[in-house]
C-alpha cells in the first residue's frame, strides 16, 4: 500500500461535535483568551503581557502577521483570542528542565503527540543528544557552538548544511543568519514560506515586479468590495475581522470564497465593543460561493469573462501599465461555462452575481491565503486573481489592491532580510559591496529539496531558527528518515517539538528568549524589529523576565555560531552585533532596497512603511516594466468514483503546526483532532455512517498510496465531493514530490483521497459502550453529531 503513519496516543477522551457552532469572537472568545492566559502565566503575568501586545511601546504579536492600527487608533487590548494563546503559550511558568529529558527517552517522546509536548513548557538549558544515545543530556553553549563550529567545518562543501527559518525571527536575527550563512558559502536557506505563501512570491513577482501585496490596513477599511477567498480569517488571522467589520459598516461588500461556510466569515461579534458582547455582532459575508477544492482558477476565469462581456474593464489603466492583455482576454472569451461550473462547483448565475458586484464596484481589495497558494496549479490561480485586478485597475489606489494575508509574524520580513534560497542578484550585489566577500551566486536548497538532500545523503547538518520543521513540511515519513540521517541537528526553540524528537545523529536544542521576555544581550537593553503582511516595519521589545538565565538571544546565537564555524573570516564584526543590534539595523540600512534610514525611521512611532512600487507609483518591475497579464489553461481536478478531495487545514486551538488545545469551537468540534469532515450526502454514499473510524488513503499519479489512521467522520456543509482534515496528522498523506509548478510549495489542499473503515467500528457500537472511560482502549467510545454551523 505504500507508507501508513504511526498514530501517536489520542488525545481526544471525550469527543463532542455541536449541532451549532458560534459567530466568531464575542464574548467566549474573550473568556476562552482569560481562562487560556491565567491557566498558563497567572492574573498579573497575563495583565503584564497582554496590555503590551501590539503596542507602539510593547512587543508585537508572536502569531499572524496582519499589521496594527496607527498610533493612536490601537484599544488597550489590541489582541485576539488567539494572540493571546500564543502569548499565554510563550510566557508560560511552565518549565521543561534537564531533569525532563532525563525522565523522558526519545523512544518515549516519540509516542507522544504534538499537543502534549508543546504543554510541558519552556526549554530551560542547551540540551545535546550524543550519537547513540537515547537521552539528551545538558550542555554548555560554549561547547554546543564548538559542536556546531566543527561539524560545519568537517563538511566537504558548504551546501551540505541546511539552514532553515521560522517566520517568527525578527529582522535583526534574519539578516545576520543569512549573512552568516551566505559568509560559510551557501544559499541553502529553505524557510517556512516556501511550505505557505511561496506561490504568492513567485506569481507576484513574475506579474507586478514585487512579491508582496499591495495594500495597506486603510484600503482594506476602506475598499468598496472585499473579497476573501481560500481564507479562514476567525481562526487564522482573527484581528482581520476588525477591518472586515469596519469596512462593512462603512457601505463595503464582502464576498467570501471557501470549500467550507465557516463562521468567521459569515457573522463578527466584536469583543471590544458593546454590540459585539450583548448584540448579535456583525454580518460579514453578503454572497458566500463555497468553490469546490482547486476549482477557484476556473472561478476566476468564469468571473473575468462576464467582467468582459459586460465591458468592466479599466482601459486607460491596461493600456499604461500592462502588457499582454489581449492574448489574455481572447482565451478568457472562449472560456467554456460547463467546465467552468464543472470546476468550480459554482453555479454561472452565481459567478455571474460574484461579477455585478465587482463591475459596480470602483475599488477592490482581493485577499488570499494558504486554501489559494497549496494545489499544483497555485502560481496560476495568483496569477488570475492578478489578472482581474489588472483588468479593472485594482492596484495603486486608494481602497483597491492585493492582499496575500501571511500566517506567521515575520515571515515577510525574513524575506526581506535576505532568507531566501534564490536571492536576486541586486540583494547579493548590494551584500558584497558592504562586507567585502563574494557571496554565493549558485541557488540553495528550498523546503522540499532540503528534504530531497537529507535523505539522500547529499546535506549532512540541518540547523533550524525556530519552527517545527518535520510537523510543518509534507510526507513525514520520508522527512522524519532525512532528519535522523543528519550528523548534526540543531534547532533553536523556546518550547519542545516533534522536530527535536525526530533527531540527527546528534542532537542540539539551543533554548531562546521569545518576545514577550527582555533581551539584556550585551549587557544593554536591546529590541528587535518585524514586517507585518502589509510591508510596514516596527519595533518589538519584551517586558517579562527570561524564563531561565540559561536563554540566548536568537542575534547572539547566530553571532556566537557564526565565531565557531568561520572565526574572523571576511572580517564581519560579529561581536559587535551581538553587543548592539543597532550596528546590524545600519547594515540592513545599506544592503537592503528600500531600507535606507532604516535605525532612524523604526524609532518613530509605529514604525515606517518599506516602498512597494506598484502601490506607490503604479510602477511594475517586471522583466518588460510592465504589470504581466498571464494566461493559463482552465483545468479539471478529475476525481475517481468514490473518492474525495481533501484539504489539510487548522483547528481554531491551533497556530501553525503549535497545537493550543482539542477545540475547533467555530465549527463546533470539541476535544478532538483525528476528525474528518465529509458532506452529509458523501458519507451516506461511501456506506459509512457519521462517527465511523476511518482511514485515510491518499492516491497518487505515480500508483502510490499512503495512510493516515482513525479518523472519526464528521458531518460538515460543503462542496460535494470534499473533505476537511486538521495537519500535521495529515502531513504523511502527501508525497514530497506532489508540490506546486513553479514554487515547489507542497499540495496540501487538493489531496485525492479515500476511506477505509478501521477495523469496523462504528459509531453506533462505541456509543453503546458508554461515556467515561479513559484509558487508550475506550478512547474512541463516544457519542458524536453532525456540525453544520449557522
Amino acid at each position: 500500500m505504500g507508507f501508513r503513519a504511526p498514530r501517536k496516543d489520542v488525545d481526544e477522551s471525550d469527543l463532542a461535535v455541536g449541532a451549532e457552532a458560534h459567530a466568531a469572537a464575542g464574548p467566549t472568545a474573550v473568556a476562552v483568551a482569560m481562562a487560556r492566559s491565567i491557566e498558563q502565566m497567572g492574573p498579573l503575568r497575563t495583565a503584564r503581557t497582554l496590555l503590551r501586545l501590539n503596542q507602539v511601546d510593547g512587543f508585537d504579536c508572536m502569531g499572524c502577521a496582519w499589521p496594527d492600527p496607527e498610533p493612536g487608533h490601537r484599544h488597550t487590548a489590541e489582541f485576539c483570542e488567539n494572540g493571546a494563546k500564543a502569548v499565554a503559550e510563550e510566557a508560560t511558568l511552565r518549565r521543561v528542565e534537564p531533569d525532563f529529558f532525563a525522565r523522558h527517552s526519545l523512544a518515549e517522546l516519540d509516542t507522544k503527540t504534538d499537543y502534549w509536548l508543546g504543554q510541558q513548557g519552556r526549554i530551560t538549558h542547551p540540551m545535546v543528544k550524543r550519537d547513540g544515545a537515547t537521552h539528551y543530556e545538558p550542555i554548555s553553549w560554549e561547547d554546543a557552538f564548538a559542536l556546531i563550529g566543527s561539524t560545519l567545518r568537517e563538511l566537504a562543501s558548504p551546501d551540505e548544511a541546511v539552514f532553515y527559518t521560522s517566520g517568527k525571527t525578527s529582522n535583526e536575527a534574519a539578516f545576520a543568519y543569512q549573512l552568516f550563512v551566505r559568509a560559510f558559502g551557501t544559499n541553502n536557506l529553505p524557510d517556512c514560506s516556501n511550505m505557505c505563501h511561496e506561490s504568492t512570491s513567485v506569481a507576484l513577482a513574475e506579474t507586478i515586479g514585487i512579491g508582496k501585496g499591495s495594500v495597506s490596513l486603510a484600503d482594506v477599511e476602506t475598499a468598496q468590495v472585499i473579497v476573501v477567498a481560500g481564507q479562514n480569517p476567525g481562526t487564522n488571522h482573527p484581528r482581520m475581522l476588525s477591518a472586515l467589520e469596519k469596512a462593512k459598516r462603512a457601505g463595503a461588500t464582502i464576498v467570501a470564497i471557501n470549500p467550507l461556510r465557516e463562521p468567521g466569515l459569515v457573522r463578527f461579534k466584536n469583543p471590544q465593543k458593546v454590540r459585539g458582547v450583548v448584540g448579535s455582532g456583525t454580518a460579514l459575508a453578503d454572497l458566500y460561493l463555497q468553490v469546490r477544492l482547486n476549482g477557484d482558477l476556473a472561478l476566476f476565469q468564469g468571473l473575468a469573462a462576464y467582467l468582459l462581456e459586460r465591458g468592466a474593464i479599466d482601459r486607460a489603466f491596461i493600456d499604461a501599465h500592462t502588457v499582454g492583455y489581449d492574448a489574455w482576454a481572447e482565451h478568457v472569451r472562449a472560456v467554456d461555462w460547463a467546465e467552468i461550473e464543472r470546476a468550480s462547483g459554482v453555479s454561472r448565475a452565481q459567478i455571474e452575481e460574484f461579477g455585478a458586484i465587482i463591475a459596480e464596484s470602483s475599488a477592490t481589495v482581493y485577499c488570499w491565503a494558504m486554501g489559494i497558494t497549496q494545489h499544483r496549479n497555485s502560481v496560476a490561480i495568483i496569477k488570475e486573481i492578478v489578472n482581474v485586478a489588472l483588468m479593472r485597475g485594482d492596484i495603486g489606489k486608494p481602497g483597491a489592491g492585493l492582499c496575500p494575508v501571511r500566517g506567521h509574524s515575520n515571515v515577510q520580513g525574513d524575506r526581506t532580510m535576505g532568507i531566501w534560497e534564490r536571492p536576486s542578484e541586486v540583494f547579493l550585489d548590494r551584500l558584497q559591496a558592504e562586507f567585502g566577500f563574494e557571496p554565493p551566486r549558485e541557488h540553495g536548497f528550498d523546503a522540499v529539496e532540503a528534504v530531497r538532500a537529507l535523505d539522500e545523503g547529499r546535506a549532512r547538518f540541518f540547523f533550524g531558527m525556530g519552527g517545527n520543521f518535520v510537523s510543518a513540511i509534507s510526507d513525514t515519513e520520508v522527512a522524519e528518515r532525512a532528519m535522523r540521517r543528519a550528523d548534526l541537528t540543531v534547532h533553536v526553540s523556546t518550547k519542545l517539538n516533534r522536530s527535536h524528537v525526530v533527531a540527527g545523529r546528534q542532537a542540539l536544542i539551543l533554548p531562546a528568549l521569545g518576545r514577550t521576555e527582555k533581551d539584556l544581550t550585551g549587557g544593554r537593553e536591546q529590541r528587535v524589529t518585524v514586517e507585518d503582511s502589509m510591508s510596514a516595519v516596527h519595533a518589538s521589545k519584551g517586558p517579562l523576565k527570561p524564563a531561565s538565565p540559561h536563554l540566548r538571544s536568537e542575534v547572539d546565537i547566530v553571532c556566537s555560531m557564526a565565531e565557531a564555524a568561520i572565526g574572523t573570516r571576511h572580517a564581519i564584526d560579529w561581536g559587535g552585533f551581538r553587543d548592539d543590534y543597532t550596528a546590524i539595523r545600519r547594515h540592513i540600512g545599506r544592503v537592503v532596497p528600500g531600507a535606507e534610514r532604516y535605525d532612524e525611521l523604526v524609532d518613530q512611532p509605529g514604525g515606517f512603511v518599506l516602498p512597494h512600487p506598484p502601490r506607490d507609483s503604479r510602477t511594475f518591475e517586471t522583466a518588460v516594466g510592465k504589470a504581466v497579464f498571464s494566461v493559463s489553461p482552465l483545468e479539471v481536478l478529475e476525481v475517481p468514483e468514490g473518492r474525495l478531495v481533501l484539504q489539510t487545514m487548522r483547528s481554531h486551538d491551533q497556530f501553525n503546526t503549535t497545537i493550543y488545545g482539542l477545540d475547533d469551537r467555530y465549527r463546533g468540534i470539541k476535544n478532538a483532532r483525528r476528525v474528518v469532515l465529509v458532506h452529509p450526502e458523501d458519507v451516506e454514499a461511501l456506506g459509512f455512517a457519521v462517527g465511523d473510524i476511518v482511514d485515510l488513503i491518499s492516491e497518487w499519479h505515480d500508483g502510490s498510496q499512503r495512510c493516515a489512521p482513525d479518523f472519526r467522520i464528521v458531518a460538515y456543509e460543503q462542496p460535494r465531493g470534499c473533505a476537511a482534515a486538521y495537519y500535521p496528522e495529515t502531513n504523511p498523506l502527501v508525497p514530497l514530490d506532489s508540490k506546486a509548478e513553479g514554487s515547489n510549495t507542497p499540495t496540501s489542499k487538493s489531496v485525492i483521497v479515500r476511506l477505509e473503515a478501521a477495523a469496523g467500528r462504528r459509531a453506533g457500537l462505541l456509543a453503546e459502550a458508554g461515556a467515561g472511560a479513559e484509558d487508550g482502549a475506550d478512547r474512541d467510545k463516544r457519542p458524536i453529531a453532525s456540525a453544520h454551523p449557522s
